[in-house]
């Protein structure tokens, strides 16, 4: 189920109370940990390649002061200056208002994406370069290709589908679809929410699998564990031959008992 968006200054949930029978240091652990995880998957990174487009993200154009592509519930698509972000560096960049949010979706068998806003609108392009998000479902018109810049790391250039490129105004108060070519004015920075991203997800999962406790181990096997036999147990799990490697501390636990 996909988590709603969290702004900064929003209040976090109150977490249930744990159950009376768990122990309180277990408890206030498991606190921790939940509230790292909340942390890590609502903060905002920066896509590094198009692979890590997915989701919401924040498109940052490249004006000053700092702003961003967003659209009203009326599907009128407007440039939006930016407030949160550390010492004004556009990388940094948060959304403050939902109107700046668009949902990335990879379109199956391309490596095009649509971008829908906030009120279930998709992202267009017209055949003279003007913005709109008044359409219900994509058709060439609301697929964009993220193409990372050669010369800015962590930084695309977005074309549409009649081949021209997104830009904004030098004045930064107007985003144009029909620029011929690269440059300062259409270079943007993608901004996504962190669990997203393939590359954290996936240390993300793989911490989840280091998260086993000794008791759980020790309930698999059947017997008390040494540290050496839980160490080997807890890489075995992320190296994905946990089943053999229970097996193989099960075996060895018999011929210690009959030796």
């Amino acid at each position: 189920m996909v988590k709603p968006l969290a702004f900064k200054g929003d209040k976090k949930p109150k977490k249930r109370k744990a159950a009376p029978a768990e122990d309180d240091l277990q408890v206030e652990k498991k606190a921790r940990e939940s509230a790292t995880d909340v942390q890590e998957g609502d903060s905002w990174v920066t896509a590094d390649t198009p692979g890590d487009i997915n989701g919401p993200v924040l498109i940052v154009l490249p004006s000053t002061p700092p702003s961003c592509i967003a659209c009203d519930v009326g599907g009128k698509v407007f440039v939006s200056e930016l407030e949160n972000m550390v010492e004004r560096d556009p990388a940094t960049a948060e959304p403050h208002d939902v109107r700046q949010v668009w949902i990335a979706s990879k379109i199956a068998g391309t490596d095009n994406v649509g971008l829908k806003g906030h009120h279930g609108r998709y992202l267009s392009c017209d055949n003279i370069g003007i913005f709109s998000a008044r359409t219900e479902a994509m058709s060439p018109e609301e697929t964009f290709a993220f193409i990372a810049s050669p010369d800015t790391p962590g930084t695309f250039n977005i074309q549409t589908q009649r081949e021209k490129f997104i830009s904004v105004t030098e004045d930064g108060k107007e985003i144009r679809g029909d620029a011929e070519s690269v440059s300062s004015t259409t270079t943007v920075r993608i901004r996504m929410q962190a669990r997203f991203k393939p590359k954290l997800k996936a240390n993300k999962e793989m911490k989840a699998k280091e998260k086993i406790s000794r008791k759980e181990l020790e309930d698999a096997v059947g017997r008390k564990l040494d540290d050496d036999e839980v160490r080997k147990l807890k890489k075995a799990r992320v190296e994905g031959s946990y089943h053999e490697a229970i097996l193989d501390v099960r075996v060895k636990g018999k011929h210690d008992k009959y030796s």
